[in-house]
This record gives structure tokens, C-alpha cells and sequence, in this order.
């Protein structure tokens, strides 16, 4: 299950992703907002994170304007490493070597089929453990010292 949520900026692009998880089977949870009015994006990262850390979903994406604001707000959360990711292969990397749960993304700055192609090979991808499995372990300890 995907946790996915926008604020007014990034409303476009979720409504077409929503489509592209409805045609490949993929089960969602729509966290808002639900049209093109203002919100606050830190509610709708905070939902995300909520629904990751319950366990009620397993990942996330989140989408504003830029994917910055979101990314911010998500990594304030214990356990969620959210990876703002404009291209392909950094999507690749942020599952590979940092095993992120939340995938940000700026609306102003890609197309629906580059979202789409980034959260193809983000999903797809597997964290590499070894080496990269020690540093995730060192930011869940930075996590425990710093997050209460």
C-alpha cells in the first residue's frame, strides 16, 4: 500500500499518478488534498509519514511545486527517509543506498510521464543492503539521539 498526498501545486500530478497505480493494480491510500484549493503542505507530508510509521502503508510519494517543502516536513519523522528525486537515476539510488520510504516530487519540474518513469524504477529498485545497510543504521541512530 502507497500513502500518496499533495498540496494545490503538485493536485495535477497525483491525479495522474492515482490513474497510473489504478491501471497497474497498485493499492493506495489518498492522503489530499483532494482539488485544487490551497493547503498546507506540511499536513499532507505529516499524514504521508503518519500512515508509513503506523505500518498502515508502506511507502510514500508526496507532491508540491517543487518536492522541496514536502521532503522537509517527511524527514522530521522517525523512520521516514523521504528522497526528493527529479530523475531516473536518482530515484534508483535513494532506494539502492538509502533505502528511502517516501518519494517527493516537484510538479513544476517534471512531466507526468517523467513522474511516472521515476516512480517506476523508485518501486522497482531494491535497497542494496551491505555496505549502504550500516549507513542506514547510522541515520536511525542520529534519529534516536535527535528525535524524541
Amino acid at each position: 500500500m502507497i500513502a500518496i498526498g499533495c498540496d494545490h501545486g503538485g493536485y495535477k500530478l497525483k491525479e495522474q499518478l492515482k490513474r497510473y497505480l489504478e491501471e497497474k493494480d497498485i493499492e493506495y491510500n489518498d492522503c489530499g488534498c483532494y482539488n485544487g484549493d490551497p493547503v498546507d503542505y506540511p499536513d499532507i507530508a505529516k499524514e504521508v509519514a503518519k500512515k508509513i510509521q503506523s505500518k498502515e502503508c508502506e511507502k510514500g510519494i508526496l507532491i508540491c511545486r517543487s518536492g522541496i517543502g514536502m521532503d522537509i516536513v517527511a524527514n522530521k519523522f522517525k523512520g521516514i527517509r523521504c528522497a526528493n528525486c527529479d530523475t531516473e537515476e536518482k530515484a534508483k539510488y535513494s532506494r539502492m543506498h538509502n533505502n528511502s520510504n517516501v518519494l517527493a516530487l516537484g510538479a513544476d519540474y517534471i512531466t507526468e510521464n517523467e513522474a511516472i518513469c521515476i516512480f517506476r524504477v523508485w518501486i522497482a529498485t531494491e535497497f542494496e543492503g551491505g555496505r549502504h545497510a550500516d549507513r542506514v543504521e547510522i541515520i536511525e541512530e542520529i534519529e534516536a539521539e535527535n528525535m524524541k
